[in-house]
């Protein structure tokens, strides 16, 4: 193997797991953001009004967007498995 092919797969690796936390981290964003907002405006300072919603949010993106996650994680695990004998030579 050389340096080329394994950069790859782990260029690879890495795409596929950018890809998979993007949505959580995304809808987090998002909520805290608002939170955040929400907090400046109206002079609430409570550090844990940020907590309760952040984890309903992520977990109803997680259930929404798990789907198409496990569609990606098949994939890339079955190119993975498909590329082997290239991998021994």
């Amino acid at each position: 193997m050389s340096i080329d092919f394994v950069m790859s797969i782990a260029n690879e690796a890495v795409k596929v797991t950018l890809l998979l936390s993007a949505p959580m981290l995304i809808v987090g964003l998002i909520i805290g953001l608002v939170i955040s907002i929400f907090q400046a405006v109206t002079q609430v300072q409570e550090m844990t009004l940020t907590f309760v919603p952040k984890i309903i949010g992520v977990m109803v993106a997680l259930i929404i967007a798990l789907p198409w996650m496990i569609n990606v994680i098949i994939t890339y695990t079955q190119n993975l498995f498909n590329s082997i004998p290239l991998y021994i030579r």
